[in-house]
């Protein structure tokens, strides 16, 4: 470890969670600190320019309030996935984790995703959403969406692509090279973690519905999700293990 470097960085992914962000960031101060971890809070709000999203506004003041928060505040150039570069990219722990910021994720999953990684020797640790209270569409739609990454790229193994927290060391997330700006940059960690033997432990989470606002997927989601998988079966697995074996 490093020590000039905080134990543990979290990407928080706040786009649109307006006034539950602080009610979300104290939940996550409270269980770091009760395990008197030595942390950093990377709270991304970025934003789209004809948005009245408050979001930005709101992470920037937490920021102002707390030496141990940083604010990401950017007009968007992607979705989720450029969200979550745009955090890592600035998080300065030895190891990181990221989350959305929506509530659905119970705090608590980054102490259990923490404790695998350090007492499993896993590289990456993430949950599987065991119990979901979303709805069966959205089920439905997931379990095929894993059935088909499992079954293009039989070396991944795990549940749950999509689901987090996920807790990363620094030297697997430098691996990985992260590219995704839409909403497959989940799919492109399991698989390029998959096919570099990275080793991924999971833990099962209870996903919640969300209260605050309507699910950002859409119909049009799941087709984006199919084509990448699509393309990174075809050719774009290939060019980056090529790259990353140079």
């Amino acid at each position: 470890m490093n020590a000039l470097r905080p134990e543990i960085s979290v990407v928080i992914l706040c786009y649109r969670a307006e006034d539950f962000t602080p009610i979300f960031v104290s939940q996550v101060k409270k269980v770091l600190e009760a395990r008197k971890l030595n942390y950093e809070l990377v709270l991304v709000g970025n934003y789209n320019s004809q948005s009245n999203d408050r979001t930005p506004k709101i992470v920037q003041e937490l920021a102002a309030r707390n030496s141990k928060i940083q604010a990401v505040v950017k007009e968007k150039m992607g979705m989720m996935g450029w969200d979550m570069r745009t955090g890592l990219e600035v998080a300065t722990g030895d190891l990181v984790v990221v989350i959305d910021g929506d509530g659905q994720m119970p705090p608590e999953d980054i102490i259990k995703v923490y404790d695998k990684l350090i007492s499993g020797g896993y590289d990456i640790v993430k949950t599987y959403r065991d119990l979901r209270f979303d709805g069966k569409k959205r089920v439905f739609i997931s379990r095929v969406y894993n059935l088909f990454l499992r079954t293009l790229f039989p070396k991944v193994k795990i549940r749950d692509a999509n689901s987090k927290p996920k807790i990363f060391t620094r030297e697997a997330l430098k691996k990985l090279q992260l590219m995704t700006n839409d909403w497959f940059i989940d799919g492109e960690i399991i698989i390029k973690a998959s096919y570099l033997n990275i080793s991924i432990g999971e833990v099962p989470t209870n996903f919640y519905l969300n209260k605050n606002r309507a699910s950002f997927v859409r119909t049009a989601t799941i087709f984006e999700f199919i084509k990448n998988l699509i393309l990174y079966r075809l050719y774009r697995l290939r060019i980056f293990l090529n790259n990353a074996n140079k």
